[in-house]
């Protein structure tokens, strides 16, 4: 006769497998796939602190930006152009292999209304797609898992990853939470436990209370991490990815799109862009950071012949200033360039025009294009989710992105 497992030993066991596998103990796992899951994949990259995107992608046509930086302005010699008016920083080297093949697009001055500089607000706004003046408790891409699982009972956490030790907002919702993990072998430390193991054979047809709820949602996050861990072995590359840690989170994402997992929607971040100082002895070194985790990644998803099935989209929570500040340095600014890669783009290259550094606002560079209507795009047009359900306006669909 199998063991009874009482309340107090999932309160005993219930907080150490939610440190093992670096997820959060209230994630919902019932449930079934997603019906209309069509095997794409769109990969969220957010450059932490807020990129300097005068810098990254460079207006080197445009006197005002080297006036206003005597001191950090990448020299013309040194740049990788790309048109007349803009070219990459240098150290964006390996994304050339990338925009001569036709897999990037650039779109300038992304931003919102009444921008806030705050590091903590202004991600909180971008994963949660509000205004400035409101505060939402639900991120975006939860919310549009909570549209397609109106009975809580269509979507796993699984079907959104984060390559972290935490769960952001963007992936928390009122039914849907997605699954946060920063490597797939510690998914399983948790996973072969005498208490966990007699959680996941409860017969859920018995499971009716609020009392056995909770063994419900242990049982579901056992199946959810054990699949995530089958599916990261079905896949070896071959591709060689830098040792940073950024790569790694990337080449784990390669892995599970390669083997099969039928995750819609990855977020990893790389930090380090808060340049207030001596900005040009580190701001380059994270951009090699990406440029060549990206790169490695494109190579990998080729070889995997899913580079076509999907999107990356890599943004910062804000820019910053065009002027530089007394310490060779940028201070918090608003708009600012996302970048967008794939196989399925449905236009290359400069999306809109440069941002106008000859109409500032407070120093700022205005924004041309509401992030919001970019997130109306993808939900749209990658993902099938009408957009407003999630969004809460109607927003213009950008015919240029997918």
């Amino acid at each position: 006769m199998s063991k009874k497992i009482s309340r107090r030993d999932f309160v005993q066991y219930s907080g150490l497998i939610s440190a093992s596998m670096m997820i959060p103990g209230f994630l919902k796992v019932s449930g079934k796939s997603l019906a209309d899951f069509n095997g794409k994949k769109l990969v969220i990259i957010q450059l932490t602190g807020g990129n300097d995107g005068l810098n990254t992608i460079i207006p080197y046509s445009n006197d005002l930006y080297y006036s206003n930086r005597p001191d950090i302005g990448v020299k013309k010699g040194d740049l990788i152009i790309l048109n007349d008016d803009l070219a990459f920083n240098p150290a964006l080297e390996s994304f050339t292999d990338l925009w001569e093949k036709g897999s990037m697009s650039i779109l300038n001055s992304v931003g919102y209304p009444n921008p806030n500089r705050s590091h903590f607000r202004s991600r909180d706004i971008w994963h949660s797609a509000s205004d400035e003046n409101i505060t939402l408790t639900t991120g975006w891409v939860a919310r549009a898992f909570d549209s397609k699982c109106p009975d809580g009972n269509c979507a796993l956490p699984h079907h959104a990853i984060e390559i972290d030790s935490s769960l952001s907002l963007v992936f928390r919702g009122e039914k849907f939470n997605g699954l946060a993990m920063d490597k797939p072998s510690e998914l399983g430390a948790g996973l072969h436990n005498p208490v966990i193991e007699s959680f996941s054979a409860l017969n859920e047809s018995k499971v009716i209370s609020n009392h056995d709820f909770l063994y419900k949602e242990m049982v579901d996050t056992y199946h959810s991490a054990d699949y995530v861990i089958s599916k990261s072995k079905v896949y070896n590359t071959t591709v060689t990815y830098p040792t940073s840690e950024f790569s790694r989170r990337l080449k784990t994402i390669a892995q599970l799109i390669n083997g099969g997992s039928e995750t819609k929607v990855y977020y990893a971040s790389l930090p380090g862009f808060d340049t207030h100082v001596q900005q040009n002895a580190f701001h380059p070194k994270q951009l090699r950071m990406l440029s060549e985790g990206l790169n490695a990644f494109y190579q990998d998803l080729k070889l995997g012949n899913e580079w076509n099935n999907t999107l990356v989209m890599v943004y910062s929570e804000f820019g910053r200033r065009l002027k530089q500040n007394g310490a060779r340095g940028t201070d918090h600014g608003t708009g600012n360039n996302v970048l967008f890669f794939g196989g399925s783009l449905n236009k290359l290259g400069i999306l809109n025009q440069p941002a106008n550094l000859a109409d500032l606002e407070d120093g700022d560079i205005k924004h041309t294009v509401d992030f919001r209507s970019v997130y109306a795009t993808l939900l749209k047009k990658w993902l099938n989710i009408e957009p407003s359900v999630i969004l809460g306006r109607e927003l213009p669909i950008l015919d240029y992105l997918v």
